[in-house]
């Protein structure tokens, strides 16, 4: 994505989201409420897989449903960062995983050692998987000079959550802006990664700090370098707003739970679960500028083992029914067809409060990762830290 073309033929294809082809899953407070209809014999013979996934991905009913399908453990480990699952992997040389869950823009970060496996796709039920999505994810990251390595799992976005009862926004007018008011000190909670994203996005709606709707930042480093420059000298006299800043979903709740937060970034799914499992007044949405949209995938690591396992669990994983049940168990998006048959009510629900009218459309897709720019956003993180 280093020029306008490109960002723009990204733009054009993840427009082919919609509340038809994917609906929202949101937490329901546990799994499904019936059983489904997909224990079978056994499509592939007992043994393990070694598993390196999300920490909410692979939830006991999932795992438990898999092992009694196919008779094949998982040996599950987690992690809570995409740069924590890299650096695993760049350790051990793509070796100790069989199976595990980078999200698609990140894929440039593994090309180096040659860590993942080029995916057979005479061996993923492609049909399984939303046919947008499929597509989508090769021009976000899931491909490398023409060969696929990542299969698409899910996706979600990042956008804003509230405490209804303190701001009393009207549909349609909550903006990345509202965060940096006047009168919110220590009241907004934030991850830095993702706070200077949006900070050029909101700069560049209103006439501030010009970036092509942020994109910019993906042109060159001396571009990037411009946007956030700018987006640092806009936050100083705001800086004293920030409660807590957040790099995992746990620390993302704390912040409104326990830190005293009113509004801030967050993942959908952190917002979802304020208003379904701590407080009806928690309200996550995408703001007007664009929710933050990410695609998850599933990978074979270069040295996985077990791989005939692995396939056997990406399309698993890949059916209506775990597709559902993945959806109800984190409040993320399934990219399974059918998934959408099998989600709660409240997940449903769920759905159209954090996607209003055009919001889909609106999103704003992480780009796949230029030679510059996770160091340069290291950097700027830093600063913004250190204001």
């Amino acid at each position: 994505m280093s020029n306008k073309k490109s960002s723009l033929l990204t733009q054009m294809a993840v427009k082919k989201f919609n509340r038809r082809t994917l609906l929202k899953g949101a937490v329901a407070g546990g799994a499904l409420a019936t059983t489904p209809f997909f224990i079978r014999d056994s499509l592939a013979s007992s043994g393990e897989v070694n598993v390196f996934a999300w920490g909410d991905y692979i939830k006991d009913n999932i795992s438990d449903a898999f092992e009694k399908k196919t008779g094949i453990k998982i040996n599950l480990s987690t992690f809570g960062s995409n740069e924590e699952l890299q650096s695993k992997l760049k350790a051990s040389g793509g070796k100790g995983f069989d199976l595990v869950f980078p999200s698609v823009d990140t894929r440039p970060e593994f090309d180096e050692g040659n860590l993942l496996a080029e995916i057979d796709e005479s061996k993923v039920k492609v049909d399984q998987i939303e046919p947008a999505v499929w597509r989508s994810s090769l021009k976000l990251g899931a491909a490398r000079r023409g060969k696929r390595f990542l299969v698409p799992y899910d996706w979600g976005t990042e956008g804003m959550t509230y405490d209804s009862s303190v701001h009393g926004f009207k549909p349609g007018e909550l903006s990345y802006g509202h965060m940096w008011e006047d009168g919110l000190d220590g009241k907004v909670a934030g991850r830095q990664k993702s706070l200077v994203i949006t900070l050029a996005i909101y700069l560049d709606s209103i006439g501030k700090v010009s970036s092509n709707r942020g994109m910019d930042i993906y042109k060159s480093e001396a571009d990037m370098r411009r946007v956030l420059d700018g987006c640092l000298e806009f936050m100083k006299p705001h800086k004293k707003n920030i409660g807590a800043f957040w790099n995992n979903a746990t620390e993302a709740t704390s912040a409104f739970t326990d830190s005293g937060c009113t509004i801030g970034q967050t993942w959908d799914t952190t917002g979802i679960k304020l208003h379904n499992d701590v407080d009806k007044k928690w309200i996550y949405t995408s703001p007007k500028e664009g929710a933050l949209g990410w695609m998850d995938t599933m990978a074979i690591p270069s040295g996985a083992t077990n791989v005939d396992q692995a396939y056997e669990l990406m399309n698993f994983l890949m059916t209506p029914e775990i597709g559902g049940m993945f959806a109800n168990n984190t409040g993320y998006n399934s990219a399974a067809v059918g998934s959408a048959a099998h989600l709660t009510d409240a997940s449903k629900a769920a759905f159209k409060i954090a996607y209003p009218e055009g919001a889909i459309d609106n999103l704003w897709w992480w780009p796949m990762s230029t030679p510059w720019f996770s160091n340069v956003r290291q950097e700027y993180v830093e600063k913004m830290t250190a204001l």
